[in-house]
């Protein structure tokens, strides 16, 4: 499907079909209705048990209806796109490989390898990090064997850094704005609007875990692109 030039998110989250293992059940349904592109987000992975739950902020739990903190304001003028290949959050000690994401046969997006734990996914039939628009990584919080790339995502708090390096070879540095926690089936259209500014929203799992659901939560990190080099 054609996407318009600078689409809007929205996030509507799906449940796991029945019968589905626990693991990563990110689902992003894209239709093109009145100029806009409906993404809808459900994240699971499966939990080992043979480890801490990952960490989460405690004060960063969103009603559906709750806008995140600090909007648009101060970011960089956008770039040209260009295809993300690295990604670096300092903080938490995350330095991992971007690889692209995007639809299966059936319509949804796909993610990284749950095998791999250090890869993050860029879903690259949205913005590029760096360009207008809300740029969307996602990556794993554990495996089968233990925590995985955003394990420690909920640990990030305003004025964090993540930073993008592009195939272009322009490093993209992001300012975090934003930690909200959302149930993952009230996942809000705010994660995914277009700004009309470069922000970048980083996603992954959080929460209670149940053996047949997975995780309950999802942990959104909410940045601006603060300059490029």
């Amino acid at each position: 499907m054609r996407l318009p030039e600078h689409p809007e998110y929205i996030a509507n989250a799906h449940d796991d079909p029945a019968g589905e293992p626990p693991g990563w059940g990110l689902r992003a349904a894209l239709a093109l209705l009145a100029g806009t592109v409906v993404l809808g987000v459900s994240v699971m992975v499966a939990g080992t048990g043979q480890q801490a739950p990952p960490p989460q902020p405690g004060d960063a739990r969103r009603t559906p209806g709750a806008a995140a903190a600090g909007g648009a304001a101060g970011a960089a003028a956008p770039l040209r796109p260009a295809v993300p290949t690295w990604v670096s959050i300092p903080a938490i000690d995350v330095e991992a490989p971007l690889m692209n994401v995007g639809l299966d046969p059936e319509g949804w997006v796909d993610a990284p390898p749950q095998e791999i734990a250090n890869l993050a996914g860029w879903y690259q039939d949205g913005a590029a990090p760096g360009a207008r628009g809300t740029a969307v990584i996602v990556g794993h919080v554990d495996n089968a064997s233990g925590p995985a790339v955003f394990y420690g995502l909920g640990v990030l708090r305003p004025g964090d850094a993540v930073e993008v390096i592009r195939e272009d070879g322009v490093a993209v540095r992001f300012t975090v704005y934003d930690v909200a926690v959302y149930d993952k089936d009230e996942v809000p259209p705010s994660v995914y609007h277009d700004t009309g500014q470069p922000e970048l929203r980083v996603i992954t799992c959080g929460g209670s875990f149940e053996q047949d659901s997975g995780y309950e939560d999802n942990v959104v990190v909410y940045a601006r692109m603060t300059d490029a080099g």
